[in-house]
């Protein structure tokens, strides 16, 4: 050991300051390399911690925003799936207030038979019966059919088209309805369910939902009346014209027949009318 080390004091003197310089400079970069290293190290444990704090914050975020939901559930699947549950739940509804009606009928015949302002009352009220719609009728009819565009197998739309434009829309309906009426229909259906003039038409997606009923295209509207003043109705109305262009350029359905005879149900839905307006 001794001699290993007097030999280096003899090659320092021998090759001079540079090189004693050079020895001095590789000593320093070795004792430099374990603390860069550890600044490295302790720089990385520094962002881990602040990475997996962030991420909690994050979660605790979403689990807040989700209430204990799935955040990527479609609100369309969910709109769905609540109006077939309210739909089965207004049929039930309806079940027992025909039921009551019934009772309340059987009721108002038996005091009908021992009192004669009872049974007036009773016969001016089934007197209208039939223009309420509150009866079966049948006749020559007009039969309207509406239907979304046919779609292709690789799902690429009609040129120039938006999903809106290849699907039958609520104002579709109802231009059609108003138009009908307006042309002098007695007694009206939409999807073999009679409707009256206070009936709402709404559509959710390319669904109709009708007297609490959820319903798919094609809708078909058949109206009891004089055919062609109703024909002439369809022809002026501005909202039946749109349509029928779309339908040209787009494919949508557009049919239009008669029938020499159709038999339409009672009107069975609520009687309650919840909103008027005076005629001015």
């Amino acid at each position: 050991m001794s001699e290993y080390t007097g030999g280096s004091r003899r090659r320092g003197r021998r090759l001079g300051w540079a090189a004693t310089l050079r020895l001095a400079a590789r000593r320093v970069r070795r004792a430099l390399r374990p603390h860069r290293g550890e600044r490295r190290r302790r720089g990385w444990g520094m962002a881990v911690p602040a990475v997996m704090l962030s991420a909690g914050l994050l979660f605790s975020a979403t689990a807040t925003a989700a209430r204990g939901t799935d955040l990527r559930v479609d609100d369309s699947v969910q709109l769905r799936e609540l109006i077939a549950q309210r739909a089965e739940e207004i049929a039930r509804e309806d079940e027992v207030a025909r039921d009551l009606r019934g009772q309340n009928e059987a009721l108002t015949d038996g005091l009908a038979g021992g009192d004669d302002e009872i049974a007036a009352e009773r016969d001016r009220a089934e007197a209208e019966l039939g223009p309420a719609g509150m009866t079966a009728v049948h006749g020559p009819a007009l039969i309207i059919g509406l239907d979304d565009a046919p779609r292709r197998g690789d799902g690429v739309l009609p040129p120039g088209a938006t999903v809106d434009d290849v699907v039958v829309h609520q104002q579709d309906v109802q231009a059609v309805v108003n138009a009908l009426w307006a042309g002098g229909a007695e007694a009206m259906t939409i999807m073999d369910v009679r409707v009256i003039s206070t009936s709402a038409v709404r559509c959710v997606g390319n669904t109709l939902l009708l007297h609490g009923q959820v319903y798919s295209p094609p809708f078909v509207i058949a109206a009891i009346g004089p055919a062609d003043r109703m024909l002439q109705a369809l022809d002026a109305s501005p909202g039946v014209a749109a349509y029928r262009q779309a339908a040209e350029d787009f494919g949508l359905g557009y049919d239009v027949r008669q029938e020499p005879d159709r038999v339409m149900p009672a009107y069975d839905g609520s009687h309650e009318l919840t909103n008027a307006e005076p005629v001015r």
